[in-house]
């Protein structure tokens, strides 16, 4: 019995980093992309678009201040 609630102890850890993961690289992904908005020629911006969707997505499905709470970065 002990195994298998440090087994499932594990992965409720491991699904917890994974979404304070994505969290983060949606936020970091929505700079960039709002960058390549601004900053970057015409191909690139057909890339920042696509960087801004995906990362809106993300931040969406993981939650803005999830990773935030979870790194304790505020």
């Amino acid at each position: 019995m002990l195994f298998t609630e440090q087994l499932f102890d594990g992965f409720s850890r491991s699904v917890e980093f994974l979404i304070a993961f994505g969290s983060m690289i949606g936020i970091l992904g929505m700079m960039i992309g709002f960058m390549m908005l601004l900053i970057s020629g015409r191909r690139f911006r057909h890339t920042g678009v696509g960087v801004l969707v995906v990362s809106i997505l993300l931040v969406s499905l993981c939650g803005m201040d999830t990773g935030l709470r979870y790194f304790r970065i505020f």
